[in-house]
Protein backbone atom coordinates (compact mmCIF):
# COMPACT_ATOMS: atom_id res chain seq x y z
CA UNK A 1 0.00 0.00 0.00
CA UNK A 2 1.42 3.72 -0.77
CA UNK A 3 1.30 4.88 2.64
CA UNK A 4 1.47 8.42 1.33
CA UNK A 5 -1.57 7.75 -0.59
CA UNK A 6 -3.67 6.18 2.59
CA UNK A 7 -2.25 9.89 4.75
CA UNK A 8 -3.93 11.97 2.04
CA UNK A 9 -6.88 9.40 2.59
CA UNK A 10 -7.16 9.47 6.43
CA UNK A 11 -6.27 13.62 6.25
CA UNK A 12 -9.50 13.71 4.07
CA UNK A 13 -11.48 11.49 5.99
CA UNK A 14 -10.99 13.35 9.41
CA UNK A 15 -10.92 17.16 7.94
CA UNK A 16 -14.44 16.18 6.20
CA UNK A 17 -13.52 17.37 3.04
CA UNK A 18 -10.74 17.07 -0.17
CA UNK A 19 -10.50 21.42 0.28
CA UNK A 20 -9.09 21.42 4.42
CA UNK A 21 -7.52 18.26 3.58
CA UNK A 22 -5.28 19.94 1.43
CA UNK A 23 -5.01 23.01 3.82
CA UNK A 24 -3.91 21.05 6.49
CA UNK A 25 -1.31 18.70 4.26
CA UNK A 26 -0.25 21.80 2.01
CA UNK A 27 -0.97 20.39 -1.19
CA UNK A 28 -3.21 21.34 -3.86
CA UNK A 29 -6.65 19.96 -3.93
CA UNK A 30 -5.45 18.41 -7.25
CA UNK A 31 -3.08 16.23 -5.75
CA UNK A 32 -5.46 15.26 -3.14
CA UNK A 33 -7.60 13.87 -5.52
CA UNK A 34 -5.12 12.08 -7.58
CA UNK A 35 -4.17 10.53 -4.26
CA UNK A 36 -7.24 9.41 -3.65
CA UNK A 37 -7.95 8.06 -7.17
CA UNK A 38 -4.34 6.12 -6.83
CA UNK A 39 -5.45 4.70 -3.78
CA UNK A 40 -8.71 3.17 -4.95
CA UNK A 41 -7.04 1.67 -8.10
CA UNK A 42 -4.42 0.14 -5.46
CA UNK A 43 -6.70 -1.40 -3.38
CA UNK A 44 -9.57 -2.23 -6.03
CA UNK A 45 -11.91 -0.29 -3.71
CA UNK A 46 -14.70 2.78 -3.68
CA UNK A 47 -13.35 4.78 -0.81
CA UNK A 48 -15.65 8.31 -1.21
CA UNK A 49 -18.96 8.78 -2.34
CA UNK A 50 -20.55 12.15 -3.62
CA UNK A 51 -22.46 14.31 -1.31
CA UNK A 52 -23.80 17.48 -2.17
CA UNK A 53 -20.71 19.74 -3.13
CA UNK A 54 -18.71 17.14 -1.06
CA UNK A 55 -17.44 13.83 -0.40
CA UNK A 56 -18.67 11.24 1.88
CA UNK A 57 -17.26 7.78 2.84
CA UNK A 58 -18.63 4.80 1.67
CA UNK A 59 -18.81 1.17 4.29
CA UNK A 60 -15.09 0.58 2.72
CA UNK A 61 -14.09 4.00 3.22
CA UNK A 62 -15.36 3.50 6.44
CA UNK A 63 -13.67 0.27 7.74
CA UNK A 64 -10.21 1.67 6.26
CA UNK A 65 -10.81 5.42 7.76
CA UNK A 66 -10.89 3.58 11.80
CA UNK A 67 -7.41 1.89 10.12
CA UNK A 68 -5.94 5.04 9.37
CA UNK A 69 -6.75 6.17 12.68
CA UNK A 70 -5.16 3.83 14.82
CA UNK A 71 -1.91 3.69 12.54
CA UNK A 72 -1.48 7.46 13.22
CA UNK A 73 -2.50 7.36 16.62
CA UNK A 74 0.51 4.67 16.82
CA UNK A 75 2.75 6.69 14.53
CA UNK A 76 2.26 10.21 16.71
CA UNK A 77 3.20 8.09 20.29
CA UNK A 78 6.55 6.26 18.24
CA UNK A 79 7.29 10.17 17.38
CA UNK A 80 6.49 11.37 21.47
CA UNK A 81 8.92 8.10 23.06
CA UNK A 82 11.31 9.07 20.62
CA UNK A 83 11.39 12.80 21.54
CA UNK A 84 11.44 11.84 25.16
CA UNK A 85 14.43 9.10 24.34
CA UNK A 86 16.34 11.85 22.99
CA UNK A 87 15.50 14.37 25.64
CA UNK A 88 17.05 12.05 28.04
CA UNK A 89 13.34 11.08 29.70
CA UNK A 90 13.06 7.84 28.93
CA UNK A 91 15.66 4.78 28.95
CA UNK A 92 17.72 1.92 31.26
CA UNK A 93 21.01 3.22 32.78
CA UNK A 94 23.12 0.19 33.94
CA UNK A 95 26.09 1.76 36.66
CA UNK A 96 28.54 -0.60 38.14
CA UNK A 97 29.81 0.94 41.29
CA UNK A 98 32.29 -0.30 43.66
CA UNK A 99 31.20 -0.22 47.71
CA UNK A 100 32.09 3.00 48.70
CA UNK A 101 30.17 5.43 45.74
CA UNK A 102 27.50 2.70 45.70
CA UNK A 103 26.34 2.89 49.35
CA UNK A 104 27.98 6.64 50.20
CA UNK A 105 27.25 8.55 47.35
CA UNK A 106 24.85 7.31 44.02
CA UNK A 107 22.08 7.00 46.51
CA UNK A 108 21.71 10.56 46.67
CA UNK A 109 22.74 11.45 43.10
CA UNK A 110 19.45 8.90 42.22
CA UNK A 111 17.20 9.57 44.07
CA UNK A 112 17.51 13.84 42.99
CA UNK A 113 18.33 12.29 39.32
CA UNK A 114 14.78 10.24 39.33
CA UNK A 115 12.52 13.46 40.94
CA UNK A 116 13.75 14.76 37.51
CA UNK A 117 13.15 11.87 35.61
CA UNK A 118 11.12 9.12 37.15
CA UNK A 119 10.84 7.27 33.86
CA UNK A 120 14.56 6.51 33.54
CA UNK A 121 15.24 2.62 34.81
CA UNK A 122 18.65 2.36 36.96
CA UNK A 123 19.59 -0.57 37.51
CA UNK A 124 23.10 -0.14 40.51
CA UNK A 125 25.33 -3.47 40.80
CA UNK A 126 27.49 -3.42 43.60
CA UNK A 127 31.17 -4.97 42.59
CA UNK A 128 34.85 -4.48 42.89
CA UNK A 129 36.51 -2.29 40.80
CA UNK A 130 38.13 -5.11 38.60
CA UNK A 131 34.77 -6.16 37.96
CA UNK A 132 33.44 -3.08 37.53
CA UNK A 133 35.65 -1.91 34.67
CA UNK A 134 34.75 -5.78 33.34
CA UNK A 135 31.25 -4.85 33.11
CA UNK A 136 31.80 -2.04 31.01
CA UNK A 137 33.99 -3.10 28.58
CA UNK A 138 31.80 -6.13 27.94
CA UNK A 139 28.50 -3.52 27.42
CA UNK A 140 26.93 -4.66 31.13
CA UNK A 141 27.34 -1.20 32.25
CA UNK A 142 26.63 2.11 30.56
CA UNK A 143 29.04 3.51 33.58
CA UNK A 144 31.54 2.67 36.00
CA UNK A 145 31.50 4.60 39.64
CA UNK A 146 34.86 3.15 41.22
CA UNK A 147 37.08 4.20 44.20
CA UNK A 148 40.36 3.44 44.01
CA UNK A 149 43.22 4.86 41.65
CA UNK A 150 43.80 1.67 39.68
CA UNK A 151 46.06 1.93 36.11
CA UNK A 152 43.13 3.19 33.37
CA UNK A 153 42.45 -0.25 31.52
CA UNK A 154 42.58 0.15 27.45
CA UNK A 155 39.13 1.21 26.10
CA UNK A 156 37.77 3.24 29.02
CA UNK A 157 37.91 7.21 29.56
CA UNK A 158 38.28 8.70 33.05
CA UNK A 159 36.37 11.62 35.05
CA UNK A 160 37.10 12.34 38.15
CA UNK A 161 35.26 12.97 40.50
CA UNK A 162 35.98 13.16 43.87
CA UNK A 163 39.12 12.47 46.40
CA UNK A 164 38.52 10.24 49.44
CA UNK A 165 41.25 8.97 51.85
CA UNK A 166 42.46 5.77 53.07
CA UNK A 167 42.69 5.11 56.55
CA UNK A 168 44.04 1.78 58.49
CA UNK A 169 41.72 1.19 61.50
CA UNK A 170 41.67 -1.29 64.46
CA UNK A 171 38.70 -1.55 66.86
CA UNK A 172 38.39 0.85 69.27
CA UNK A 173 39.85 -0.80 72.40
CA UNK A 174 43.15 -1.87 70.45
CA UNK A 175 46.86 -0.94 72.20
CA UNK A 176 47.47 0.71 68.40
CA UNK A 177 44.10 2.46 68.99
CA UNK A 178 44.44 6.42 67.85
CA UNK A 179 48.57 5.78 68.41
CA UNK A 180 50.92 6.68 65.11
CA UNK A 181 52.99 2.99 64.49
CA UNK A 182 55.64 1.47 62.06
CA UNK A 183 53.70 0.00 58.96
CA UNK A 184 56.05 -2.88 59.85
CA UNK A 185 54.36 -2.68 63.23
CA UNK A 186 51.13 -2.75 62.07
CA UNK A 187 51.16 -5.29 59.31
CA UNK A 188 51.85 -7.85 62.32
CA UNK A 189 48.38 -7.85 63.06
CA UNK A 190 45.85 -10.12 61.13
CA UNK A 191 44.10 -8.16 58.73
CA UNK A 192 40.74 -7.97 57.52
CA UNK A 193 40.67 -7.68 53.67
CA UNK A 194 38.52 -7.89 50.63
CA UNK A 195 38.70 -10.35 47.77
CA UNK A 196 41.43 -10.53 45.51
CA UNK A 197 40.54 -7.83 42.63
CA UNK A 198 39.42 -4.82 44.93
CA UNK A 199 41.43 -1.79 44.80
CA UNK A 200 41.60 -1.73 48.61
CA UNK A 201 43.58 -5.07 48.35
CA UNK A 202 45.67 -4.28 45.73
CA UNK A 203 46.63 -0.94 47.55
CA UNK A 204 47.82 -2.62 50.31
CA UNK A 205 49.90 -4.97 48.86
CA UNK A 206 51.43 -2.09 46.51
CA UNK A 207 52.15 -0.24 49.81
CA UNK A 208 54.03 -3.46 51.62
CA UNK A 209 56.05 -4.32 48.69
CA UNK A 210 56.96 -0.34 48.00
CA UNK A 211 58.15 -0.48 51.63
CA UNK A 212 59.96 -3.78 51.60
CA UNK A 213 57.60 -5.34 54.72
CA UNK A 214 55.65 -8.74 54.56
CA UNK A 215 52.34 -8.44 53.54
CA UNK A 216 50.25 -8.76 56.49
CA UNK A 217 48.69 -11.84 57.69
CA UNK A 218 45.02 -12.62 56.25
CA UNK A 219 42.78 -12.95 59.37
CA UNK A 220 39.53 -12.79 57.50
CA UNK A 221 38.65 -12.44 53.36
CA UNK A 222 35.41 -10.74 52.93
CA UNK A 223 33.09 -9.46 49.96
CA UNK A 224 32.46 -6.09 50.98
CA UNK A 225 33.88 -3.21 52.56
CA UNK A 226 30.70 -2.74 55.35
CA UNK A 227 31.64 -6.54 56.31
CA UNK A 228 35.37 -5.23 56.83
CA UNK A 229 34.48 -2.30 59.03
CA UNK A 230 31.60 -4.79 60.83
CA UNK A 231 34.12 -6.85 61.74
CA UNK A 232 36.93 -4.62 63.41
CA UNK A 233 34.05 -2.92 64.99
CA UNK A 234 33.10 -6.03 66.67
CA UNK A 235 36.78 -6.42 67.46
CA UNK A 236 38.80 -8.59 65.32
CA UNK A 237 42.01 -7.23 63.24
CA UNK A 238 42.94 -4.19 61.53
CA UNK A 239 41.99 -3.22 58.03
CA UNK A 240 42.78 -0.34 55.39
CA UNK A 241 39.41 1.51 54.13
CA UNK A 242 37.34 4.79 53.47
CA UNK A 243 37.69 7.80 55.56
CA UNK A 244 34.12 8.71 54.53
CA UNK A 245 32.91 5.16 55.65
CA UNK A 246 34.86 4.80 58.98
CA UNK A 247 34.66 8.76 60.19
CA UNK A 248 31.10 8.40 62.35
CA UNK A 249 32.59 5.26 63.30
CA UNK A 250 35.55 6.51 64.46
CA UNK A 251 33.85 9.51 66.59
CA UNK A 252 31.20 7.03 68.27
CA UNK A 253 34.55 5.08 69.05
CA UNK A 254 34.18 1.84 67.81
CA UNK A 255 36.94 1.77 65.60
CA UNK A 256 39.99 4.11 65.71
CA UNK A 257 42.48 5.35 62.96
CA UNK A 258 46.26 4.07 63.46
CA UNK A 259 48.54 6.58 61.57
CA UNK A 260 51.29 5.25 59.68
CA UNK A 261 54.90 7.10 60.23
CA UNK A 262 55.20 8.76 56.49
CA UNK A 263 52.09 7.62 54.65
CA UNK A 264 48.87 9.16 54.01
CA UNK A 265 46.84 7.35 51.28
CA UNK A 266 44.58 9.08 48.60
CA UNK A 267 41.45 7.32 47.41
CA UNK A 268 39.66 8.84 44.10
CA UNK A 269 36.61 8.07 43.12
CA UNK A 270 36.00 8.70 39.61
CA UNK A 271 33.42 7.85 36.40
CA UNK A 272 34.24 5.68 33.65
CA UNK A 273 32.63 5.44 30.18
CA UNK A 274 33.82 3.58 26.86
CA UNK A 275 36.44 5.36 24.93
CA UNK A 276 34.51 6.80 22.25
CA UNK A 277 31.16 5.90 22.98
CA UNK A 278 28.31 7.88 22.34
CA UNK A 279 26.05 7.77 25.36
CA UNK A 280 22.45 7.46 25.10
CA UNK A 281 21.04 11.09 26.30
CA UNK A 282 19.72 9.59 30.10
CA UNK A 283 23.05 8.40 30.61
CA UNK A 284 24.56 12.01 29.47
CA UNK A 285 22.10 13.84 31.43
CA UNK A 286 23.03 11.26 34.86
CA UNK A 287 26.83 12.51 34.09
CA UNK A 288 25.84 16.42 34.68
CA UNK A 289 23.86 16.03 37.91
CA UNK A 290 26.86 14.42 39.25
CA UNK A 291 29.44 16.87 38.16
CA UNK A 292 27.45 19.88 38.00
CA UNK A 293 26.95 19.81 34.31
CA UNK A 294 24.62 21.55 32.40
Amino acid sequence: MNLHAFRVFHEVAESGGVTKASERLRISQPAVTAQLRNLERELGLVLFRAKGRGVALTEAGERLAEQGRRLFALEHEIERETERIRLGEQGRLRIAATYLPANMLLPRWIARYKREYPEVEILLTTVNSSKAFDRLLHYEADLAVVGGGRELPDGLAHMPLMQDELWFIVPGGHPLAGREASLQRLVAEPFVVREEGSSGRELLEALCRLHGVTMPGIGLQVSGTGETIRAVTAGYGAALASALEVRESIGRGEIARVSVDGIRLHNPIGLYTRSGDTLPPFARLFIDFITGGP
